[in-house]
């Protein structure tokens, strides 16, 4: 996945994806008609699967020359870049005023970067409500680019940024699951309509690369759907990505 004029080709995806660690924990508060509320921040989400490669130096899995941090740190910006306009534009359409989200923090360490009091464990990616702020351990990112490829990354900030945008929208769910099926929704839309005007275009593989992604970061078979913290299975993400990927926001049920 490339923006702009810089392309390059993709290879083969790695076949034992089963190995990646991917889990993705969600912190989003609310905002209500008078205002931000106190967020409801649950806690940060770590999978109990076996971890992957723990540093930018790791293995590298892919054959196509596209696992350097320099590269990795090019589709970060991008892909936040890309999401601001994208939003800023949606905002601008209703007639709403857009605020960016304050600031993407990378971290290498556990307890290195805290969200309401909770510090933030290894192997995870966060929108802090109360900060404003996302947050991702960059050597499991890196690790993730690696195995998965570079349209994951897109993916990831696009899930974190919707967790801001409910944020600013008032979106509010009942249970956890909801907001993040909504949010991967969203980040299908922002990347759908990304590529539908050209500002991304997709390289060979891309959307596989989205599929094979999304069957990582479902939840434990185990999880009860209701659980705070609960994110969907893997069928489910997928389903809901693949509605705001193909249809747009109005498949995201933001009224």
């Amino acid at each position: 996945m490339t923006a702009g004029s810089r392309r390059r080709s993709h290879g083969p995806l790695l076949a034992a994806l089963t190995a990646l660690v991917v889990a993705v924990g969600c912190a989003a508060g609310g905002v209500g008609e008078s205002g931000p509320q106190e967020p409801r921040e649950p806690a940060p989400r770590q999978s109990t699967r076996p971890a992957a490669p723990a540093s930018p130096q790791a293995e590298t899995t892919r054959a196509d020359g596209t696992t350097s941090v320099a590269e990795f740190k090019s589709d970060i910006a991008d892909a936040v870049t890309i999401a601001e306009r994208y939003w800023a534009a949606q905002f601008r359409a209703s007639g709403q005023q857009f605020r960016p989200i304050s600031r993407i923090v990378p971290y290498q360490r556990e307890g290195e970067v805290s969200c309401a009091g909770q510090a933030l464990p290894r192997n995870n990616a966060v929108y802090c409500s109360r900060g404003d702020f996302i947050a991702y351990d960059v050597n499991w990112s890196v690790s993730a680019f690696r195995q998965v490829g570079d349209a994951f990354v897109f993916y990831l900030l696009g899930h974190e940024y919707a967790h801001g945008i409910q944020v600013r929208l008032g979106l509010r769910a009942d249970f956890t699951i909801q907001q993040e099926l909504q949010a991967d929704c969203m980040a299908g839309a922002y990347l759908g309509d990304s590529v539908r005007d050209g500002t991304l275009k997709l390289d060979a593989g891309d959307l596989d690369e989205f599929r094979e992604g999304l069957l990582a970061v479902g939840d434990d078979p185990d999880q009860p759907w209701f659980a705070e913290g609960s994110h969907g299975t893997a069928e489910q993400r997928t389903d809901w990505f693949f509605r705001g990927y193909e249809r747009s926001l109005d498949a995201c049920n933001l009224r």
